[in-house]
């Protein structure tokens, strides 16, 4: 027998979708931080520069990515994190 109340289903399924967008973000992150590595070392070897530009324009879109999650939503061991520090806020906000 289910006792969950759907006002709580709903404040899991939010509380997951922001931890989810936010464990999407650190995966951005650190694709990020690998790749261009790899471009700056690349770059470096042969003595040239050219690295930086795909490191601005794909930190632009990483930054903007950032200000949708951190911003646009105010709130394994990490997700589940997430999604507990998610419901926490939730269920404080809606006085639950």
């Amino acid at each position: 027998m289910d006792t969950t109340t759907p006002a709580t289903k709903d404040l899991d399924r939010l509380a997951r979708r922001r931890a989810g967008a936010r464990l999407g973000w650190y995966i951005h992150a650190l694709v990020y931080l690998a790749v261009n590595t790899g471009l700056a070392a690349l770059a470096i070897s042969q003595g040239r520069h050219w690295a930086i530009y795909p490191a601005l324009g794909w930190g632009l879109g990483l930054m903007l990515h950032g200000l949708g999650v951190w911003i646009g939503l105010g709130g394994g061991g990490l997700q589940d994190r997430l999604v507990d520090q998610e419901r926490e806020r939730l269920r404080q906000r809606h006085g639950r």
